[in-house]
């Protein structure tokens, strides 16, 4: 069973939900300490982001200083 297609597709969607969640879970930690109060809609717009991009937001979380540099990477993410 474990050698079969369906289970290993199972296994690795499993996977990176769990990534997906740890990544969220982190970020979600680390943007109040950076800009403060996080909005609901700033919230809600976040956990709609794939892993990729929720990867892609813990290294610029980096630089953000206020809620506004959350928007902009919003802006320049819809951009691209």
């Amino acid at each position: 069973m474990q050698e079969s297609v369906v289970y290993q597709r199972i296994i690795r969607q499993g996977i990176e939900q769990g990534r997906r969640e740890e990544a969220l879970s982190v970020i979600m930690r680390q943007l109040p300490r950076r800009i403060g109060i996080v909005a609901l809609e700033l919230r809600s717009q976040i956990e709609a982001l794939s892993l990729t991009q929720l990867e892609d937001l813990s290294e610029a979380l980096l630089d953000f200083s206020t809620a506004a540099d959350l928007t902009s990477w919003f802006n320049s993410v819809k951009e691209n």
